[in-house]
């Protein structure tokens, strides 16, 4: 079983993550797997997925980078994102 999980880039400054926090918590409670990672205490994640701007939100598979939203997005697409892999 293949392991799916969408990784949320975000910093504790950073005005569009605050507005995206409350739909990531809705996501994670539809039963999809949400892991948050903040860029300024774990660069090394943040580096080793390219991430250039936040919130960047990376959908992964087994570890590898399957597709990617940057930027603030409605439910609907990160629900989709998801989906896709």
């Amino acid at each position: 079983i293949s392991m799916k999980k969408l990784l949320y880039f975000r910093a504790y400054w950073c005005n569009s993550c605050k507005q995206l926090d409350p739909i990531m918590e809705e996501i994670s409670q539809k039963g999809i797997n949400v892991q948050i990672i903040n860029i300024d205490t774990n660069q090394d994640a943040a580096d080793g997925f390219n991430i250039r701007n936040i919130p960047t939100v990376v959908l992964t598979i087994d570890g590898v980078d399957f597709g990617r939203k940057v930027g603030f997005n409605s439910i609907s697409k990160y629900i989709d994102l998801y989906n896709q892999g």
